[in-house]
């Protein structure tokens, strides 16, 4: 975490912000990232990564039609092949709920 601390020390970038985010919840868990994420989603909206990111921390809380709805966002977001077949197959893993 320090070294993301510096990160935003030096360059305080909403990318930036959101790598932080993903160190954040495997140190202090997904319910404090996913605050920090939601924070950001002005600044990110266009961008994929933030709501890919966005659709795992909400799965792993088990807010899964959350996560669905994340997922197609990210989805919808990206011209990269691989990667939309990656976040098609995490949204059809998910529990329904």
């Amino acid at each position: 975490m320090a070294l993301y601390d510096q990160l935003m020390a030096c360059v305080p970038t909403p990318v930036a912000a959101l790598n932080r985010a993903v160190a954040v919840a495997e140190v202090e868990g997904p319910d404090v990232a996913l605050a920090a994420v939601e924070g950001l989603g002005g600044d990110l909206a266009r961008y994929h990564v933030f709501h890919a990111v966005r659709a795992d921390l909400l799965r792993r809380l088990d807010r899964s039609a959350e996560a669905a709805e994340a997922y197609t966002a990210a989805i919808d977001r990206t011209d990269n092949a691989a990667e939309r077949d990656f976040l098609e197959r995490r949204r059809r893993a998910l529990s329904p709920g």
